[in-house]
């Protein structure tokens, strides 16, 4: 089997990084204890970031982006895998500052690797990706803080997107009513509820500078957008209700008030999925197998293929990208 692989590598300039496709070897490759043939990887904001330049994610040059990808244990080192084994691997600075997933093969820790349960396939895998991952944690959240189904609404924030996209389907599998908020309601109405969105909202009612409380809406939410967005949300929020922030395509500002929190007893739960402990990942990927509608993924999945990225990096930039986009790495 040769040791050569193909694999996008971003190499750093005084402007935009300089995205090249190039031949690789193992030896280009970083430490690890386990390399894995990949198969798939995703399209994530954060890749948006990387590839466009547009934030300074990109912390080790010339790097493989890629904050996520599937694949096959082909050696490994670690005491936890072997040879043939499937896995995912979302998060720990891989596309950052450890090579990525937009390449043939990856060597990577062990510790940072999950293996897929059987019944989740390698391209489904990363038709949930990192997105999909984050939004299950943000639903697990919202259970073990006692938002259950009977408690009401529960709103999605950039419902359209791949945090959102899986955040809609899983809550409405799991029998809650759902509201999707998107600043492409016209477009995507029809999508939303066919992910099981029971209303969709225009995402201008809540995206400018809103009061410290407004009319209690929602039991929770799971917010990807921040800014003034997640302001609003909260100051919607019923009281004893729960938010879960997961991303900040609006911004990294909260200008809100205490007002929801000490008035409402409102809680903003925090979820991060790049450093998140190995069980909190095993039960999350658990519940993906069991919760996820699978006919709901192939509805909300674009494929692409290595060549198509500098031009999605552009697209989930723009806000453009629908749903979830599984890269073939061998296409």
């Amino acid at each position: 089997m040769s040791n050569t692989f193909r694999a996008l590598r971003l190499h750093k300039t005084d402007a935009a990084p300089d995205a090249r496709f190039e031949d690789l070897g193992l030896d280009d490759l970083m430490d690890g204890d386990v390399v894995v043939r990949v198969e798939c990887s995703t399209v994530n904001f954060k890749d948006g970031l990387a590839l466009t330049g547009k934030s300074p994610v990109v912390r080790v040059w010339p790097l493989i982006p890629g904050i996520d990808f599937s694949g096959v244990v082909e050696s490994s080192t670690h005491q936890g895998f072997k040879a043939g084994e499937r896995v995912v691997l979302n998060g720990w600075g891989v596309g950052e500052a450890h090579h990525g997933g937009y390449a043939q093969k990856a060597r990577v820790k062990g510790d940072w690797l999950v293996k897929l349960p059987d019944d989740i396939s390698n391209r489904q895998a990363m038709v949930i990706g990192t997105a999909g991952y984050t939004a299950m944690l943000s639903v697990l959240a919202l259970e073990r803080l006692g938002v259950t189904p009977d408690k009401g609404d529960i709103l999605v924030t950039g419902a359209a997107g791949g945090v959102g996209s899986v955040a809609v389907a899983l809550l409405a599998k799991l029998g809650y009513r759902v509201v999707a908020s998107s600043r492409r309601k016209d477009s995507e109405s029809a999508y939303l509820m066919g992910l099981g969105a029971a209303e969709v909202l225009d995402a201008a009612e809540l995206s400018a500078p809103g009061r410290p409380l407004a009319k209690e809406r929602w039991a929770g939410a799971v917010d990807s957008v921040g800014s003034h967005t997640l302001a609003n949300v909260l100051a919607q929020t019923r009281y004893g209700g729960v938010v879960t922030a997961c991303g900040l395509a609006q911004g990294m500002d909260l200008p809100g008030s205490v007002a929801p929190f000490i008035l409402r007893g409102v809680t903003l739960a925090g979820i991060d999925s790049v450093m998140r402990p190995t069980p909190d990942r095993v039960e999350a990927w658990t519940r993906l197998a069991r919760d996820m509608d699978r006919a709901k993924l192939d509805a909300m999945t674009t494929d692409a293929n290595l060549t198509d990225l500098p031009r999605l990096a552009a697209e989930i930039m723009e806000g453009k990208v629908r749903g979830r986009v599984v890269v073939d790495v061998n296409g």
